[in-house]
């Protein structure tokens, strides 16, 4: 009986806990007066005559529009250049309580005339399209890179709250582009016969990253081949060059083990009965290792000024290996892995171009993220 009345209590306890969260008490309680209209207003939709909703509404209704009312007037009264955003703001709540309140009719018989401020969210709009079209200007007229950074925002802004302010299209269009920086980047020069074909496939890799960048539309790239037929004046040049590369050292490395193998059938007696002995061969294991690897230069330079603002050099290297194994002696001495390793021959390398290509990849992976890095909040 006990455990039924403490189940009973808490359900009873549960309830009241639910209702004040369902009718908007508690966050009438907690001043926190929109929330409660909403909850207020759903509950009294699907129970018109819930009579604490209908209490919290009327209470909560008419301290959130004076609590909305007094935060415009100071607005207003403030010296912060982008105040009619605020004083927008709390308008619009304003009127997304009336328009809670009209889809209810239980509410209206509460609230009958909810107020509503639609003419003042339009004037106040306007106001703070041309607070951040001013300032845009003001940023614009800076003539510097950052500054017109700021500027596009401010235009953009602008256009947001009033897509058709005065020119705000062509200010946002020149913010723009004297924002952009302007990056050509110079093919990497490379004649050596055999590895010219990879060096071009390498080069096409980083074409294809740079002609699909778009992290941050404030940088531009270019081939230089693009460059020139578009007449692009850089904002800087990235160069890239292979300091040095090493292709196909080969390195082979025999190790000799003695092997033996006892109680093996060696034979049989006249009765036809197994002797048993000890088997024995040389196993020679032959590994083969050709190495390859380079160091690309990455530099940046200004184009203005001819200095260098970054460099980076990225090593890469990539090892073709090879083993097999020879044995002389009795092959029962080697056991089922070594065997296999004497059946297989050495096979050919890669030619030189492959091999190229492939120290090139985990030199391509740390340039692309060095490239990202550096301009991605640039």
């Amino acid at each position: 009986m006990k455990n039924i009345s403490r189940l009973r209590y808490f359900i009873y306890l549960s309830l009241i806990i639910l209702g004040g969260c369902t009718t908007g008490k508690n966050a009438l309680q907690k001043g926190d007066y929109d929330a409660s209209v909403a909850k207020a207003v759903s509950r009294l939709q699907n129970s018109p005559k819930n009579s604490e909703a209908m209490q919290v509404l009327k209470t909560a209704y008419d301290l959130a529009l004076q609590d909305h009312l007094r935060k415009i007037n100071e607005a207003k009264l403030s010296n912060d250049l982008f105040r009619w955003e605020s004083v927008m703001y709390d308008y619009q709540k304003i009127n997304q309580l009336a328009d809670d309140i009209n889809s209810c009719p239980a509410c209206l018989v509460l609230v009958p005339n909810p107020s509503k401020y639609v003419k003042e969210v339009a004037e106040s709009k306007l106001n703070a399209a041309a607070a951040r079209y001013e300032s845009g200007l003001s940023y614009l007229n800076t003539n510097n890179r950052l500054s017109a950074k700021k500027a596009y925002y401010e235009f953009e802004k602008t256009q947001n709250l009033q897509p058709n302010y005065k020119d705000v299209k062509n200010k946002m269009e020149d913010a723009y582009w004297a924002a952009v920086t302007r990056v050509v980047v110079q093919p990497i020069i490379l004649n050596r016969g055999p590895y010219k074909l990879s060096a071009d496939y390498f080069q096409q890799q980083i074409d294809q990253f740079i002609s699909s960048y778009s992290r941050n539309k404030f940088v531009i790239f270019y081939g230089e081949d693009q460059a020139t037929q578009q007449k692009i004046v850089p904002d800087q040049v990235l160069s890239l060059n292979f300091d040095d590369f090493v292709v196909g050292q080969t390195y082979v490395k025999e190790r000799v083990e003695k092997l033996k193998r006892d109680s093996v059938v060696i034979g049989e007696t006249r009765e036809r009965k197994p002797i048993y002995g000890t088997v024995r061969a040389t196993l020679s294991i032959f590994e083969k290792n050709i190495s390859s690897s380079g160091l690309l230069d990455m530099s940046i330079m200004d184009w203005q000024t001819k200095k260098i603002v970054r460099q980076q050099k990225f090593p890469g290297t990539y090892v073709w290996r090879d083993s097999w194994a020879s044995y002389k002696g009795d092959d029962r001495a080697l056991d089922k892995h070594q065997l296999a390793m004497t059946r297989r021959k050495e096979i050919l390398p890669p030619p030189p171009s492959s091999l190229f290509l492939e120290f090139t990849k985990p030199i391509y992976s740390q340039l692309v993220d060095n490239i990202s890095g550096f301009y991605n909040n640039y």
